[in-house]
């Protein structure tokens, strides 16, 4: 795996403080996740649409590809840590493992047509040191659909009220897809709740410019309807050119990844009843001008050959989140944390240990941080 860093050089001091907030790491600097100053002449244009990978190209996709993380996911009694709660008049299913710790608490939100099992390659490794929630949101998974129309305004104050009734904030929130929109939201609207950011693959920096061209917003929801459908046959996660057929658009090798962890984390959250407006908030719902307004570490993680979400879209967050950076997994989809989780779970560990400076999310370092050398190479 050969991850690249970016970050963003521009000051963009709104005249409000937010900025200036205090961030501290209880461990050692890392230049782990550098910062590249990059010209925005001499940036690569990339492709809006990438092709699914053909069948046969799973075998050169890497050692660390559909591996299974330690501690394996299989070892635990899930249903002992499932939970509901009431939120906004809203049964909300949830997992809650680990212990609480002298490290913040982690919160997985997941994306559209997912639950909280797309993270069960993640969830052990760091509940072994901190406490990890993950959540289904309301209309996804075990948790009912809610009263309120779902928006993702909507989706974020759920999140924030879940971290107040489960005493997680400041928590270290990490979303997927929609998740990471979601996310985002909910750094904007309760900033003391989040304390480092990531997203994965996350919605929202183009999709009002997809929802504005008729034919490319029409593929792309033909292409997640279709693959949504054809995915909730059992059958199609133990096989695995059905589980490419029906998945190429989701994960960019899903023949590599093992049946179990592909129907549990992939196939058994699509055919909810929150779908349908859930992609509908994602498309209507537009929060560019209010991303400079995080103030809390952010780290962006993309898959190269994500086909739903462009990974020219990490670019925009980059660009309009002081101090955030970049890395971008090679040969990878939309679901890096259970397509290469170990790598994934490197990445985070490291994301929590790294130390912030101030002056680095000011977006105001004299200096660019230089690349990593031999972090991360892929085999």
């Amino acid at each position: 795996m050969r991850p690249t860093g970016r970050g963003n050089a521009a000051d963009r001091d709104d005249g409000t403080g937010r900025r200036s907030r205090k961030w501290q790491s209880a461990l050692s600097a890392s230049t782990v996740f550098p910062v590249n100053v990059v010209p925005a002449e001499m940036k690569k244009k990339l492709p809006a649409v990438v092709l699914p990978a053909r069948l046969k190209a799973a075998r050169f996709a890497g050692d660390d590809y559909g591996v299974t993380e330690s501690p394996d996911w299989r070892e635990t009694d899930w249903e002992q840590h499932l939970h509901r709660v009431e939120i906004h008049g809203t049964e909300v299913n949830y997992v809650d493992i680990g212990e609480e710790g002298e490290d913040r608490p982690l919160l997985f939100v997941h994306g559209l047509a997912g639950q909280w099992q797309n993270w069960l390659e993640n969830m052990p490794r760091f509940s072994q040191s901190r406490r990890v929630v993950a959540l289904d949101l309301p209309g996804f998974g075990r948790s009912a659909m809610p009263t309120e129309r779902i928006t993702i305004e909507f989706y974020g104050r759920v999140v924030a009220a879940l971290c107040e009734r489960l005493e997680l904030a400041p928590a270290v929130v990490v979303g997927n897809s929609m998740g990471g929109f979601i996310s985002a939201e909910l750094a904007i609207q309760e900033p003391d709740m989040v304390e480092r950011l990531l997203l994965v693959s996350a919605a929202g920096a183009s999709q009002m410019d997809v929802a504005k061209s008729p034919i490319l917003a029409g593929a792309k929801v033909v292409a997640l309807v279709a693959t949504r459908t054809f995915a909730q046959q059992p059958w199609v996660a133990r096989r695995p050119t059905l589980r490419h057929m029906a998945l190429a658009a989701v994960a960019r090798h899903p023949s590599r990844l093992a049946a179990d962890v592909t129907f549990e984390g992939l196939v058994k959250g699509s055919g909810k009843p929150g779908f349908d407006t859930a992609l509908r908030a994602c498309l209507e719902y537009d929060f560019r001008e209010r991303l400079p307004q995080i103030g809390c570490p952010v780290l962006v993680v993309w898959g190269e050959k994500d086909a739903i979400i462009p990974v020219r879209d990490a670019d925009t967050y980059v660009e309009l989140i002081d101090g955030a950076r970049k890395v971008v997994m090679e040969d990878t989809g939309h679901v890096p944390m259970l397509e290469r989780a170990p790598t994934f779970n490197n990445l985070l560990e490291d994301f929590l240990r790294h130390d912030v400076v101030e002056d680095e999310l000011e977006g105001r370092l004299e200096e660019p941080r230089s690349a990593p050398s031999g972090a991360y190479q892929r085999t």
